[in-house]
C-alpha cells in the first residue's frame, strides 16, 4: 500500500450474491465497529418495494444508520452515476462524523463505478435505439441477446435474455464504438476516491446451499404477501412492465402473473430461476473483481464463524 493510500480514511465494502447473508453480516459488523451502512442495491432505492427486494426490516434499520434506501418512487429511475455521486457525498459525511462507511449490496456495476469511476460512454442514439427496438419487436429480446453474444460474449453473459433495457444499451455501445462494453468502461474518468476501500466479498462454498436459500426466501416473500405488494404498487403508481423498478427480479414475474400470462406455479418457478441466474451473474462479476482488485478478500458466506472472519479481514486489511 502506498503512503498516499495509507493516509486515506477507510471505507468498508461488503458485496456478494443475492441470499448470501449480506444484511446479517453487515449488522453483525455494526455490533463491533462504528459504521453507517450505504446500500449498494438498485432495488432498495424504491419506496414501497419492501417484500420482493428483501429490504431490511424496521428493526434492522434501527440497529444502524442506513442510507440510499427508500429514496425514489418506483416510477423513477436510478443509475450508476447517481449512485456514485450520492455514495461519495455520504462517505465524506460519515467519515466527518467520526464513523466508518460500510457499502453493502449486490449491484456489482455500482461497486465498479464507485471504485473505478465512470467511463465516457457514447450518448443514446435515437435512430439506432429505434432500429434495435424494431428488430426486438420482430425477433424478440432473446434473439437480440444472441446478437449481443456474437458481438460481445462477456457483456451478454452478464445479462438475462429478457433484460431489454440493458441488452439495448449494450448493443448500442458496441455498435456505436466498435468496442466491447468492457473496453468502453475501461476509458475511465480520472477522479479517484478520497477513501481507502477495504473490500469483502461473500461467496458460497456450496452453490446448492445458496440455491436452497434463494428458494426458501422466495417462499417467505410469497407468504408475506409479495403478490399483494405488486398489486398495491400497480394501483398506487403509474407503472409499466418496462420500467426499471418492475424489471427487478421477482417483480417482473409477479407482473406477468397478474396479467394472466402465467399461473402461480409457473410464476414461482420462473422467479426461482431468474433469482438463481441473478446470483450466477453476481458471482461472475465478483470473480472478475477478485482477479483484478487486490484489496478484495473473499470469504465463505456459509462459514459459521463468518463474523469473526470478517472482523479479522477488516483488522488485517484496514490498517492505515
Amino acid at each position: 500500500m502506498s503512503d498516499k493510500q495509507a493516509t486515506k480514511p477507510p471505507a468498508l465494502a461488503l458485496l456478494g450474491p443475492t441470499a448470501s447473508g449480506k444484511t446479517g453480516a453487515a449488522l453483525a459488523l455494526a455490533e463491533h465497529l462504528p459504521i453507517e451502512i450505504i446500500s449498494v442495491d438498485s432495488a432498495l432505492v424504491y419506496r414501497d418495494m419492501d417484500i420482493g427486494t428483501a429490504k431490511p426490516t424496521h428493526d434492522e434499520l434501527a440497529r444502524c444508520p442506513h442510507h440510499l434506501i427508500d429514496i425514489i418512487s418506483p416510477e423513477q429511475s436510478w443509475s450508476a452515476a447517481a449512485f456514485r455521486s450520492a455514495a461519495l457525498t455520504l462517505m465524506d459525511d460519515i467519515t466527518a462524523r467520526g464513523r466508518i462507511p460500510l457499502l453493502v449490496g449486490g449491484t456489482m456495476l455500482y461497486f465498479k463505478a464507485l471504485r473505478d469511476g465512470l467511463s465516457d460512454l457514447p450518448r443514446a442514439d435515437a435512430a439506432l435505439r429505434g432500429k434495435i427496438d424494431e428488430d426486438a419487436a420482430r425477433e424478440g429480446w432473446p434473439a437480440m441477446h444472441a446478437r449481443l453474444a456474437q458481438l460481445d460474449p462477456d457483456a451478454a453473459a452478464r445479462l438475462e435474455p429478457t433484460d431489454a433495457q440493458r441488452i439495448q444499451r449494450a448493443l448500442e455501445i458496441v455498435l456505436l464504438t466498435g468496442l466491447p462494453v468492457a473496453e468502453n468502461y475501461a476509458r475511465l474518468e480520472p477522479k479517484g476516491l478520497c477513501h481507502r476501500l477495504v473490500m469483502l466479498g461473500l461467496a458460497p462454498s456450496d452453490r446448492g446451499v445458496l440455491h436452497k436459500r434463494i428458494e426458501a426466501r422466495l417462499e417467505q416473500m410469497f407468504a408475506a404477501g409479495f403478490v399483494g405488494e405488486v398489486e398495491s404498487l400497480r394501483a398506487r403508481y403509474q407503472l409499466s412492465p418496462d420500467m426499471p423498478s418492475m424489471r427487478c427480479v421477482g417483480y417482473r414475474q409477479v407482473w406477468s402473473y397478474l396479467e394472466g400470462e402465467d399461473d402461480f406455479a409457473t410464476m414461482r418457478f420462473k422467479a426461482i430461476v431468474a433469482t438463481r441466474q441473478l446470483a450466477k451473474r453476481q458471482l461472475t462479476w465478483q470473480r472478475q473483481f477478485r482477479e483484478n482488485w487486490p484489496e478484495l478478500t473473499e470469504l465463505d458466506c456459509l462459514d459459521p464463524r463468518l463474523t469473526d472472519r470478517l472482523l479479522a479481514a477488516v483488522a488485517e486489511h484496514g490498517k492505515g
